[in-house]
C-alpha cells in the first residue's frame, strides 16, 4: 500500500510539472550514451497531454510536425535532398535540391518575358500571363544534377552520397505548343536555353527534345515554381541531367547548330577514354537503397529494405538486390505507379540472421541498360573518370551490431 502510495504521490508531481509548462512545447536535457562520448547532452521536445487544452488554430501557413526535421545540406554551391527522411518519391518543394552558379535572383513575375527567336516565322515575348493562357500539362519525373556522386568514407549518409536529385509533379506549357505558335522553321535542329541568373546560365538543347516533351514549368507540386526552382519558369527536360533544365528561363534562340556556350565548353566538357564527351544529355539508370543506410541500425529478423531507382531513358522496369555482397540477387518489388523518366520505389523483405554482410540494390531500365558496378564503370571510360555522369551500384556493410556503414571505393 505504501508502495502505491508513492506512486500516485510521483503521478501528481509529473502532472503538476505539466502544467508549469503552460501548454507549450519545452526542452528537456536528457543524458544518452553516444559511440563518441562518454556522456553527451541532446534537447528533446517534450509537449503537455494533448487532450488536456485545445491546440493552435487554423493557420495560413501549414509546418510540419516539431519532431520531424529533414533539412537540405547546403555548401556554397548546391544544396542536397534528404533521401533518406522520404517516405515516397515525391520531394517536398522546400526540400528538393539546389544547385545554382551565381545564386537566386528576384524576379517579379509582372515583369517577367520569355524572349523566343531565330529561325522562326514569328518571333514573340510571352509575359507570365501569357504561358498560362496555352493548354497545360502536369508530370512527374525527377531532375538530377550530371556531377550527383560522392564517395571516400564509411560514415557517408544517402543525403551525402547523391542527394542531388530530387522529384516534383510539374505543370506547364510544352515547348512545342510555342514553338508550334511561331512556326518553327523545319531546317533548325538546335535551341539555346538562357536563364536570367547572374551567370546568365545557357545550354545547347537539341530540337528533337523540344518536339518530344520538353516543357515550360511554371508550377511544382500544386503551387508556383519555388524561387530557388527557377521562378516564375523554367526548361524542363525530363531525365537530362539538371543543368540543361535552366531556371529562370528569359530567352530561347533556335539555329541548326549548336553554340558551344561557355558552360557547356567549360564545365560539362570531360574525358572518355581517348575521346572528348561534350553533349551528355541523358542521366544513366541509377538506384540506390534508402533504408536501411548510414546511421541507421536494424534488428535481427526481418528487415524491410527500401530504396529509390531511375531512368532518364524510360521506365525502371527491373531492380535487384543482393543481401550477400552481391553473389545472389532477387527482384524486388516495384511500388507503382511506375511513370517514365521518374523515380520509382522498390521494396524487399529480407530476414537478416546476424551475420555481418553487404546488400546493394541495381536497376535494369526499359533500354535493357542494367547499373553498372564502379569497375564497370571505369573500364569502359577509363581511369580518368571525372565525377558526371557517375552511377555505379552503391553498397552498404551491416555490421553484427546493426550499424550500417557506407563502402566507398577508390576510383
Amino acid at each position: 500500500m505504501e508502495q502505491r502510495d508513492r506512486s500516485i504521490k510521483t503521478t501528481e508531481k509529473k502532472i503538476s510539472r505539466r502544467t508549469l509548462l503552460g501548454g507549450a512545447l519545452a526542452t528537456a536535457i536528457l543524458p544518452v550514451t553516444s559511440a563518441f562520448a562518454k556522456y553527451v547532452q541532446i534537447g528533446v521536445l517534450t509537449v503537455p497531454d494533448p487532450t488536456k487544452q485545445p491546440g493552435p488554430l487554423p493557420g495560413k501557413v501549414g509546418t510540419r510536425s516539431p519532431f520531424e526535421v529533414p533539412v537540405k545540406k547546403p555548401s556554397d554551391i548546391s544544396s542536397r535532398s534528404p533521401l533518406q527522411d522520404l517516405y515516397s518519391t515525391i520531394t517536398p518543394s522546400d526540400l528538393h535540391f539546389e544547385r545554382h552558379h551565381a545564386g537566386v535572383p528576384a524576379i517579379d513575375p509582372n515583369q517577367y518575358e520569355l524572349l523566343i527567336h531565330g529561325m522562326v516565322d514569328r518571333p514573340m515575348k510571352f509575359s507570365l500571363h501569357d504561358l498560362k493562357r496555352f493548354p497545360s500539362v502536369t508530370r512527374t519525373c525527377f531532375i538530377e544534377c550530371a556531377g550527383n556522386f560522392r564517395t571516400g568514407k564509411e560514415d557517408m549518409t544517402v543525403q551525402e552520397i547523391l542527394g542531388l536529385t530530387s522529384q516534383s509533379e510539374w505543370t506547364g506549357v510544352m515547348l512545342s505548343t510555342l514553338f508550334r505558335e511561331l512556326r518553327v522553321d523545319p531546317k533548325a535542329t538546335w535551341f539555346l536555353a538562357e536563364g536570367g541568373d547572374a551567370a546568365v546560365l545557357t545550354r545547347s538543347i537539341p530540337m528533337h527534345k523540344a518536339w518530344d516533351d520538353a516543357m515550360i514549368a511554371y508550377a511544382q507540386n500544386g503551387e508556383a515554381i519555388r524561387p530557388e526552382q527557377g521562378y516564375p519558369a523554367r526548361l524542363l527536360l525530363p531525365g537530362w541531367e539538371g543543368n540543361t533544365n535552366v531556371k529562370w528561363l528569359r530567352r530561347i534562340e533556335i539555329s541548326d547548330a549548336p553554340y558551344f556556350t561557355r558552360e557547356e565548353t567549360s564545365k560539362y566538357t570531360y574525358p572518355v577514354k581517348d575521346k572528348i564527351r561534350m553533349f551528355s544529355f541523358e542521366m544513366d539508370a541509377r538506384s540506390i537503397i534508402t533504408y536501411p543506410s548510414f546511421p541507421q541500425k536494424v534488428e535481427r529478423g526481418w528487415i524491410e529494405i527500401r530504396g529509390l531507382a531511375w531512368s532518364g531513358r524510360g521506365k525502371v522496369i527491373k531492380v535487384e538486390v543482393s543481401t550477400d555482397a552481391g553473389k545472389n540477387w532477387n527482384e524486388a518489388r516495384l511500388q507503382g505507379p511506375v511513370l517514365e523518366k521518374a523515380h520509382t520505389y522498390f521494396r524487399y523483405l529480407w530476414q537478416w540472421n546476424g551475420a555481418e554482410t553487404e546488400i546493394m540494390s541495381r536497376v535494369t531500365d526499359e533500354t535493357g541498360y542494367t547499373q553498372p558496378t564502379l569497375k564497370q564503370l571505369i573500364d569502359a571510360r577509363g581511369k580518368d573518370i571525372g565525377g558526371y555522369h557517375m552511377n555505379p551500384v552503391t553498397a552498404w556493410r551491416v555490421k553484427r551490431d546493426g550499424s550500417v556503414l557506407f563502402k566507398p571505393e577508390k576510383h
